[in-house]
């Protein structure tokens, strides 16, 4: 078994604009450190403390129905992964760490037929220090008429203690991967430039033959159980400029970049895949469960392939029939799937917590009004409740509770975090976390920054009403000398 990069939470749509060094050698830059959309945060950023526990919960975007009495299986499986001293701290009194945590996964309560409930066994890796366990056998019959839904995690301590229930992000399903060609009507089943994607080969079609890309120290392996998440993304011709806008399209140059290590695959062309050809000449975009394959740009006839558990290049010979199409042989043809990470972050080492930490509260988006001396914050999210308060880095805020959807606190003086602060004019940047009043600590992707208050030049001295405007242009960039930055 393989030893898969667990992403971070996928940050707020921003444009990725980085320069890529492009390889003359297809193959000579397998392992290289890239920069990566989702490359993992420092503690720092996060607050993060020694009693952290983290929670990461990884998805395919759509999922396919079953009918009558097939069980099409989710794929790839979804997959948890817990990390964190946290969860050694809050189980020092059992024997056996991986065998005192467990969970169960099943589709969302709002389901109308009777769910299967998958029972989760984690396994403990020491080389990361993270348990890993994936739902194998989760599926949605025909019965139920949702359209979208979403998995529901339950973690346990023991044989008793509920940790809290994690919920992914929504699912799409779908009845069989759309053949047309797809269009902006059907956005959600495109696959958009800088999104993250799994790829997995299946050899004729039997699921217990599945194989699915992954990094394993660096190197890119197939591997039966553990899947990796690639942020793919479309690549320049000249001078290999990373552009994150618009769908990815059957012609493209495009690179595969490994969400939380940085490791990338050098530039390769996607092409469509039908009756195990590639296509060269179709420039639709690539749809949901579309088959694939990947031509390296420096020879045309070199595609990726699997070969037992090993990720090599295949020479394809051309078709002797139709110029635009290439043989492929089965190892190189891929089936691409867009997927979803959702993480959850929460500290107990302070609480006697005896209740779950669910429901879970999230920030969407912060809204800043007022500024200089007070200074107004309005917090917009998820499962929000009386029992919360804002902290801003170690500071607890004044926080009032107006909806289940909205916080509003009032900003911290600036000198609690720095006492020279306007005088030495540097930014000062705090985490905010949600406390729960037993002392929960819910950690958040989104920080806090005072930045010094705007200063006119110098100018020499009119009249007095000049002093006097002049004065209540000063006044007003004090008012506005907090400015908000959300950072994911």
């Amino acid at each position: 078994g393989s030893s898969w990069c667990p992403p971070d939470p996928p940050p707020a749509d921003s444009p990725l604009l980085h320069t890529l060094p492009l390889p003359s050698d297809p193959m000579s830059h397998l392992g290289t450190q890239r920069e990566a959309r989702d490359a993992p945060r420092s503690s720092q950023d996060l607050g993060a403390a020694p009693a952290d526990q983290n929670v990461v919960i990884l998805h395919a975007k759509v999922a396919q129905k079953s009918y009558g009495n097939e069980k099409r299986f989710f794929c790839p499986p979804p997959c948890v992964y817990i990390s964190g001293p946290g969860w050694r701290i809050t189980q020092d009194h059992m024997k056996g760490y991986a065998d005192s945590v467990h969970g169960y996964m099943c589709l969302d309560i709002s389901s109308q037929s009777q769910a299967d409930t998958f029972k989760l066994v984690f396994d403990e890796q020491p080389d990361s220090r993270r348990m890993f366990a994936c739902a194998k056998s989760l599926f949605i019959s025909d019965q139920d008429k949702r359209k979208h839904f979403c998995l529901l995690l339950r973690l346990f301590l023991g044989s008793r203690q509920e940790v809290g229930s994690f919920q992914s992000r929504m699912i799409k399903v779908i009845s069989k991967p759309s053949q047309k060609r797809q269009s902006l009507k059907n956005a959600d089943l495109c696959i958009s430039s800088g999104s993250r994607v799994a790829l997995f080969h299946r050899l004729r079609s039997q699921t217990v033959s599945t194989r699915y890309l992954s990094v394993d120290r660096g190197a890119f392996i197939a591997s039966a159980r553990r899947w990796t998440a690639f942020t793919i993304t479309t690549v320049g011709d000249q001078g290999g400029m990373v552009m994150s806008e618009g769908f990815i399209c059957y012609g493209l140059l495009v690179q595969l970049i490994c969400t939380e290590s940085g490791v990338a695959l050098p530039p390769m062309v996607i092409r469509k895949v039908n009756k195990q050809q590639a296509i060269l000449d179709v420039d639709e975009p690539v749809s949901q469960l579309h088959k694939v394959a990947f031509q390296f740009r420096d020879d045309f006839c070199s595609f990726l392939c699997l070969s037992n558990d090993a990720i090599i290049q295949y020479q394809a010979p051309p078709s002797s029939q139709d110029p635009s199409r290439v043989v492929l042989n089965d190892g190189s043809c891929w089936t691409i799937i867009g997927v979803e990470s959702v993480e959850f972050t929460f500290n107990q080492s302070l609480a006697c917590v005896q209740t779950p930490v669910s429901p879970f509260p999230s920030i969407s988006r912060l809204e800043v009004n007022g500024g200089g001396h007070v200074a107004m914050l309005e917090v917009h999210g998820e499962n929000f409740s009386p029992h919360l308060k804002v902290w801003f880095g170690s500071r607890e805020a004044e926080t009032m509770f107006k909806s289940p959807r909205s916080l509003l606190c009032v900003v911290p003086d600036v000198s609690f975090f720095s006492d020279g602060w306007r005088r030495l004019r540097h930014v000062i940047t705090v985490p905010l976390s949600l406390i729960r009043t037993d002392g929960l600590i819910y950690r958040t992707s989104f920080s806090f920054t005072y930045t010094p208050e705007l200063h006119l030049p110098l100018t020499p001295r009119g009249p007095e009403k000049a002093d006097v405007l002049l004065e209540m242009i000063h006044q007003e960039f004090t008012k506005a000398n907090f400015h908000l930055f959300v950072q994911s």
